[in-house]
């Protein structure tokens, strides 16, 4: 209506290819085929989901030599930041093994909310593996109301994703949780097909709706 529109073209499986880092680029050029891994990323150390003591997983990246060397301070471990088997990146990606293990092995001292605590203070990137709980208690996620509540069919409040991604001037909302099977019938053959009661009940009674 104002002439000041554009199309947001947002494919899902685009917002999956972004992820997906070299994949592409490292088959054009070497005809390497990346195949499944897991949690980690081949020959890039320490790159990992690592299993804290309270059962939760922490994402933890310090694959950089300076950030590693962060990461081995608060670890309580300095000196594995010099060991020539993990002083380099290339090193690192040769020991990927070792590394994990010695990752593990601290983290499983800990809890997942301390390990990301002392991580973000001495400037490591990690962060929680989420499960729908934690997702409900994210401050971030309350504050951007990324789950909002609406109201089920009984009026009782239900939790879901909100509008993504949001435009400034038309951020959308969710409005309701969706009709129940057949809720609009009645009305789409009143209001569309001009049908009468009568005819209705004909449908109804002939097992037609």
């Amino acid at each position: 209506r104002t002439g000041r529109g554009q199309v947001v073209d947002s494919a899902i499986f685009e917002s999956v290819l972004g992820m997906m880092e070299s994949l592409i680029p490292e088959y054009a050029r070497t005809g390497k085929i990346r195949e499944r891994s897991g949690s980690f990323l081949p020959k890039i150390a320490p790159s990992n989901a690592y299993p804290a003591r309270d059962g939760r997983d922490v994402i933890i990246g310090a694959n950089q030599d300076t950030v590693f060397r962060r990461l081995c301070e608060v670890m309580g471990q300095p000196a594995l930041a010099d060991h020539p088997d993990y002083a380099t990146h290339r090193a690192r990606g040769e020991n990927q093994q070792a590394i994990d293990d010695a990752v593990t092995a601290w983290t499983h001292q800990h809890d997942a909310d301390d390990i990301v605590a002392w991580l973000a203070e001495a400037g490591v990137p990690a962060g929680l593996v989420y499960r729908a709980p934690e997702m409900l208690d994210d401050p971030h996620f309350q504050a951007r109301e990324a789950i909002v509540e609406v109201a089920d069919r009984h009026g009782q409040p239900l939790p879901m994703q909100n509008v993504f991604p949001r435009l400034s001037a038309t951020p959308g909302r969710v409005r309701h949780v969706g009709p129940a099977l057949g809720e609009h019938t009645e009305a789409v053959l009143k209001e569309w097909l001009r049908l009468d009661t009568t005819g209705i009940a004909a449908l109804r009674d002939s097992g037609v709706i």
